[in-house]
């Protein structure tokens, strides 16, 4: 049976409101392909209008001592907690994800929303030694001014507060910007924040076209500091637009995590964390694990174990099957990409050794849990994001090969290593073209650490102290002063 259409509005200056061109989009649900909602299509007119509010509350907002700020945060946190149900359900039938994994991420919301929080009374400038006498010199950490959030569809929530929660702890309003694909959970956000008493203006939600929004919000005069996670190509779309107005931008783009399987390693905890890194969130993770390069000793038992695991993968409609552990791609533009990366690599040559089509489901962006062997660097499956629940294994001979294919790529946001030689874990950290590396665990980053890639995989990170400064910029003061004045 049909599910009623919800109707949102975008949120801006503190108001529920409908796009200037009145116009709307449809939201699919993609495990059932029927229209859940519609949203507005906001326009140019509508972005300027969130851009000027913001600029206006950031003015007040600034001046706010930040614990006042982080009460805010706080508040808005424990609303979270108060509806982690339906905020993970909104989530699920937007874009597919498992409800246990959609709980998960609601309460990781509020937990880094209460972690950034905690920085009010910590962030500090610094106090320089002069070459002068009788002068100080103050080093101040500022807030920007106006951040456009631009965000994800994979972890759309969470995502609302890695940018939202530093920017507001630091004194910068912001502009929201959901995808297209799972806007729904932030415009039930919106009613959380207005339910939380936050100053109107200090967060805004806009949404619309990505091509149309995201540039205006990038090329904007008055916004200070642009940060989007997304592909490789938005990014760059990002930069273009930011660079008239030498806007800071700070980027999380696509990966092509490599896991490297040494002879030693615990076989069955590389298993468990490969698969588990490839399907969480149906393959579409950017952080995880996409190529496998499994020592060729061990290859056979490896391979054997990995097929196994992932034939015993389940999936389904998260909100109607039973404890599935995975749901669908998010749209069918997703699952024609993953079926045409398949076909390609094995039109060059890969063997298929479970999965590798789509659902024989009558409904749903579904593919299966797929594994691939005889492949090589050469190939795209082995060098472009797949975004999907494909793993493709190839072998190596020593540790020089293995980091010499894991290097070969023009992505570098994770990786992993799993040995038990301390010598070889050693050398991988130091030698690993990659902003993050785990050892002998899944890929899943830290509140409290720094997720930021190398390479085309971005600029700037998030998270912890490093993520935090992201949203400052400093102001020096040289202070001369007379020691004899009376």
């Amino acid at each position: 049976m049909q599910t009623e259409i919800k109707k949102y509005q975008m949120f801006i200056d503190g108001e529920f409101v409908n796009s200037s061109s009145q116009e709307t989009t449809k939201v699919i649900n993609p495990a059932t392909e029927e229209v859940i909602s519609e949203i507005p299509k906001g326009t140019v007119e509508d972005v300027r209008r969130a851009i000027e509010s913001a600029e206006r509350a950031q003015k007040e907002w600034g001046k706010i001592p930040s614990i006042e700020r982080g009460k805010y945060l706080r508040a808005i946190s424990k609303e979270i907690r108060e509806n982690v149900e339906v905020l993970a359900r909104t989530i699920s039938e937007e874009m597919g994800k498992t409800l246990p994994l959609a709980k998960t991420e609601v309460n990781f919301t509020a937990d880094y929303i209460d972690y950034m929080a905690g920085w009010a009374r910590r962030y500090e400038g610094e106090i320089v030694q002069s070459d002068r006498p009788n002068e100080q010199i103050f080093v101040h950490k500022e807030p920007i001014g106006v951040i456009a959030g631009i965000l994800p569809w994979n972890f759309p929530f969470f995502l609302i507060a890695r940018k939202a929660a530093p920017a507001l702890v630091t004194g910068n309003t912001i502009v929201l910007k959901p995808s297209d694909l799972s806007p729904n959970n932030a415009l039930e956000f919106a009613k959380i924040i207005e339910k939380a008493g936050l100053p109107k203006g200090v967060i805004n939600i806009v949404t619309g076209s990505g091509r149309t929004l995201g540039h205006e919000l990038s090329a904007h005069p008055k916004v200070g500091m642009v940060s989007l996670t997304g592909s490789y190509n938005a990014g760059a779309a990002v930069m273009r637009s930011a660079a008239e107005n030498i806007t800071k931008v700070s980027l999380e783009l696509g990966g092509k995590a490599p896991a490297i399987v040494m002879d030693d390693a615990d076989i069955d905890l590389a298993v468990r964390s490969v698969v588990t890194s490839r399907v969480i969130n149906t393959g579409q993770v950017c952080n995880c694990t996409e190529r496998v390069y499994v020592h060729e000793k061990i290859a056979d038992e490896f391979i054997k174990k990995v097929v196994k695991a992932m034939e015993q993968i389940k999936y389904g409609d998260p909100l109607i099957d039973e404890n599935p552990d995975m749901g669908p791609l998010a749209s069918k533009d997703a699952l024609e990409s993953v079926e045409k990366m398949v076909q390609k690599a094995v039109a060059n040559g890969a063997k298929i050794l479970t999965g590798g089509k789509r659902s024989t489901r009558e409904k749903g962006y579904f593919y299966e849990p797929t594994v691939l062997v005889n492949v090589n660097n050469k190939m795209d499956i082995m060098q472009k994001e797949i975004f999907g629940p494909v793993l493709p294994i190839a072998t190596f001979k020593d540790l020089d090969e293995a980091l010499e294919l894991a290097n070969d790529c023009e992505f570098g946001l994770t990786s992993s290593i799993f040995t038990q030689n301390l010598d070889v874990t050693m050398r991988a950290s130091k030698e690993l073209e990659f902003g993050e590396t785990y050892v002998n665990r899944e890929n899943f980053e830290a509140i409290q650490g720094f997720h930021a890639g190398w390479k085309k995989s971005g600029i700037g990170g998030a998270d912890g102290k490093h993520g935090l400064e992201e949203y400052l910029q400093t102001h020096v003061v040289y202070l001369q002063y007379n020691s004899n004045k009376k």
